[in-house]
């Protein structure tokens, strides 16, 4: 199977594409400014107890109290307090761990009010993004995630990925990082670690300890909440969870950040380094790499899969919906069983493509076509449990019911991606009416009037669609050459599949539209 990532940057925001053998299988969205990414740690202050949900609201700067339950503070609690506390009265250095007393766990059935009190600065992390009207969910049992590695102070735990199936390289890899690892520090042992060796394994761990270390040197008690250690971008932490064997290239739009992925890779897979390449061109990445396109037929409302057949997905507060439609495949054939088995099996290779690709969680409710046969009921199951093996996100899958319903449950830690496909009319407004066509490109003519002569912009590039842009370049004595001779100016004309036909906008040389 051949893996390759393609990073569009923009100002504002930067996408990120998974392609698994040339489809779309994850878009990822972050904002370049993005605040309470999932992994980054504060250091907070409790806003206010609600005994009766065993929980506090946490003040993390976001606009909505963050949420902290009594059973995400984690058994280690009281020692982590502790040092957060010795750590902002210190005078010189942060105490060490290693040396540090281990407190006794806390009550796993205890009350919220035994250990916490308003005001008070606790050392928190995101374990959700804020969603809809909620704030970030939040935990205290802090973690610090590496590539082979998951770092967990105050504990002595050394745990290994279940998804390694070997017995023999579980052992090793247990003894490996328990002879390696501080006293006073737990780890988690990741997939990707099998078959590392020990200097890869002791490496990473001296950076992770070290990260941890560093962030407490210079914690104060001043400007409190504010962030103590961020988790990676986006970009970073796609790439730390999901690189494997199988990348074939990693393209990117963007010199700087070009840059900053090289770097990152030659510190995680140092042999990977060269599959990143740098997309230079004014054409959009995710157009040349057929990208958009996939954007366009994967999300909104109906998404077809195969020979008529389709999915209907609606998303609720509560939970989301997926009916399974066989279209004119219905017309097919005359056993409705086995015609019926053929779409759901397909039908389950896309759903799982799609929780993927929208980053759908918490409760899902498939409709599968009906079917009497217990056999095939199974073998539906089986296979959406093979095709979602691949999703990084906690997932549970439960067995079709008697009315052919299936239930999943899948982690939620950030807002469902959801992308408007259906485009209003930029020239009609929405309206159901346009302008004469024959007026359209005076129009054009006008926005070029005002950019040059009165915005007075020096370089700039019209974008329209390409029919437009084969009308506008058309002949010897093409509009385009008009153009220049009545501007004395070069136009630079630039097509876009992905607009609409009377769709143009103007773009500078930092590829920011213009408003006029």
């Amino acid at each position: 199977m051949s893996t390759e990532l393609v990073i569009d940057v923009k100002s504002s925001e930067i996408a990120i594409a998974l392609l698994e053998n040339k489809q779309l299988v994850e878009l990822n969205k972050e904002k370049r400014n993005l605040q309470f990414a999932v992994g980054d740690i504060y250091l907070a202050k409790v806003k206010r107890i609600m005994p009766g949900l065993n929980a506090a609201f946490i003040n993390v700067g976001y606009d909505k109290d963050a949420f902290l339950h009594y059973l995400d503070l984690g058994p280690q609690f009281q020692t982590l307090n502790k040092f957060v506390k010795s750590s902002l009265e210190r005078k010189w250095k942060a105490p060490a761990i290693p040396k540090f007393k281990i407190e006794p766990d806390i009550d796993k059935n205890g009350k919220i009010t035994e250990v916490l009190k308003s005001g008070q600065l606790v050392l928190v992390q995101i374990a959700k993004e804020p969603i809809s009207t909620k704030g970030p969910r939040l935990s205290s049992e802090i973690s610090i995630a590496g590539r082979n590695l998951v770092l967990i102070p105050f504990s002595n735990k050394v745990s290994i990925s279940q998804k390694i199936e070997s017995a023999d390289e579980k052992k090793r890899l247990k003894k490996l990082v328990e002879s390696i690892k501080p006293k006073n520090y737990g780890v988690i042992v990741r997939t990707v670690a099998e078959g590392k060796k020990v200097a890869v394994l002791d490496s990473e761990l001296i950076g992770l300890v070290r990260k941890w270390e560093y962030a407490f040197e210079k914690l104060t008690h001043g400007n409190v909440p504010k962030l103590v250690i961020s988790e990676l971008n986006r970009t970073s932490a796609v790439l730390r969870d999901i690189l494997n064997g199988s990348f074939n290239h990693i393209f990117v739009n963007e010199h700087t950040v070009y840059n900053e992925l090289k770097d990152y890779i030659n510190t995680i897979a140092p042999e990977k380094e060269k599959i990143v390449k740098h997309f230079d061109s004014a054409k959009s990445i995710f157009d040349h790499y057929g990208v958009d396109k996939q954007i366009k037929s994967s999300f909104g409302k109906t998404v077809s899969f195969k020979n008529g057949a389709y999915l209907i997905i609606e998303h609720t507060e509560a939970l989301h919906v997926i009916d399974v439609n066989s279209g004119n495949r219905s017309k097919l054939g005359e056993n409705q069983e086995s015609n019926a088995l053929e779409v759901n099996l397909a039908a389950a290779n896309e759903i799982a493509r799609q929780l993927r690709l929208r980053d759908m969680g918490g409760i899902i409710v498939v409709d599968f076509i009906d079917m009497h046969s217990s056999e095939n009921k199974y073998k539906v199951y089986e296979k959406i449990k093979e095709a979602m093996s691949s999703d990084r996100t906690k997932h549970n899958i439960l067995p079709l019911s008697k009315f052919g319903l299936m239930q999943i449950t899948r982690q939620r830690v950030r807002p469902e991606l959801n992308i408007e496909i259906m485009e209003k009319c930029p020239t009609c407004k929405g309206s159901g009416e346009t302008t004469p066509s024959v007026l359209f490109v005076d129009d054009i003519e006008n926005h070029l009037n005002f950019i040059i002569n009165e915005a007075n912009y020096k370089k700039f590039t019209l974008k329209v669609h390409p029919y437009i842009a084969g009308y506008i370049k058309q002949g010897f004595f093409s509009r385009q050459l008009k153009w220049f001779f009545r501007f004395k100016k070069r136009i630079r004309i630039e097509s876009v599949g992905s607009y609409q036909i009377f769709e143009f906008h103007f773009f500078d040389e930092n590829g920011e539209i213009l408003k006029d």
